[in-house]
């Protein structure tokens, strides 16, 4: 017989208590459940962005554990219809030490104005909907 276990060998001795693994200091979370597609708001409760992917990287050389180090954003509607993914330029990134809160929104602790995440929405503020009549003010 070949030296591989039969099926009906059990791999290890079914009283064998397993080791309970550490548990990883602070909150742990789950990508796809508590970041991808959430809503970015800012102290003001501005919406910012929504979360379209995550950079992870190990926290120091070597080990086994992923840390978020960013949140991405950017132009993904077309890539999620026809395939792909758009090139890494066009990301839009907010620093993960931004974030305050992770909840049905995520929280930022700074200004949304300050981040490059809506550079678009500035640009087509002073350069289109600035040039229409009435466009540079509030509605009295």
């Amino acid at each position: 017989m070949s030296p591989r276990l039969r099926r009906r060998d059990p791999p290890f001795p079914p009283d064998e208590q397993l080791p309970v693994p550490p548990r990883p200091a602070g909150r742990v979370l789950d990508a796809r459940l508590h970041l991808l597609d959430r809503q970015l708001v800012d102290v003001d409760e501005v919406p910012v962005a929504t979360v379209d992917d995550v950079e992870l990287a190990p926290p120091f050389e070597g080990s086994p554990d992923l840390v978020a180090t960013n949140l991405l954003s950017g132009p993904v509607l077309a890539t999620r219809i026809f395939g792909g993914r758009p090139p890494r330029d066009r990301w839009h990134r907010v620093r993960w030490a931004h974030v305050t809160d992770v909840g049905t929104v995520l929280r930022l602790g700074v200004h949304g104005e300050g981040l490059d995440v809506l550079w678009v929405e500035r640009w087509l503020r002073d350069h289109v909907i600035g040039r229409i009549p009435g466009g540079r003010h509030d509605p009295e």
